[in-house]
């Protein structure tokens, strides 16, 4: 069978927002088909299929809206905790 999974990663050198990258890659049958990365903004699609993905959900305000806000309330917030624990 075929098989689609998500990856949402948190990448960082310190607390502070701008050092601080979210990335959610949509994956289909092993092989990454788009990409989120907050450092660009929008989603890029690495296949046929993911680039039709990619310009429907970036012509979405409500769904970029919601991926740029996700970095705050995602990796800010929860690195902060990591790094008070430490």
């Amino acid at each position: 069978g075929f098989k689609m999974y998500t990856v949402e990663r948190c990448e960082f050198n310190s607390t502070d927002p701008k050092d601080i990258k979210l990335t959610l890659s949509y994956y289909y049958n092993k092989i990454e088909v788009n990409r989120f990365d907050s450092d660009v903004g929008k989603f890029v699609g690495y296949t046929e299929y993911g680039v039709k993905n990619a310009e429907l959900w970036n012509n979405d305000p409500a769904i970029l809206a919601q991926w740029r806000a996700e970095k705050e309330r995602y990796c800010v917030h929860n690195i902060g905790i990591d790094y008070s624990n430490l």
